[in-house]
């Protein structure tokens, strides 16, 4: 199956902490709503954290509605 990644922008003197702590949302959030290998990460772009998500496309509207990403793409198989 696809794999998807979401992304969620943090910007500010915490953006890298915040991020990471909602990273620890999206691990939760993926565990009681039966997502299967979640994986998320942060990374630092032009003054901005950037939290993300990846998991099968299968649970994209799951995702889009709840957690409302600011974007989104599909990975290369």
């Amino acid at each position: 199956m696809p794999t998807l990644r979401f992304h969620w922008d943090f910007m500010g003197p915490d953006a890298k902490p915040t991020a990471e702590h909602f990273c620890r949302h999206l691990v939760e959030f993926c565990a009681s709503n039966q997502v299967a290998d979640p994986r998320t990460f942060t990374t630092m772009d032009q003054g901005r954290c950037v939290a993300s998500l990846e998991c099968d496309e299968k649970h994209m509207l799951l995702i889009r509605d709840r957690l409302r990403p600011k974007r989104a793409e599909r990975l290369a198989e």
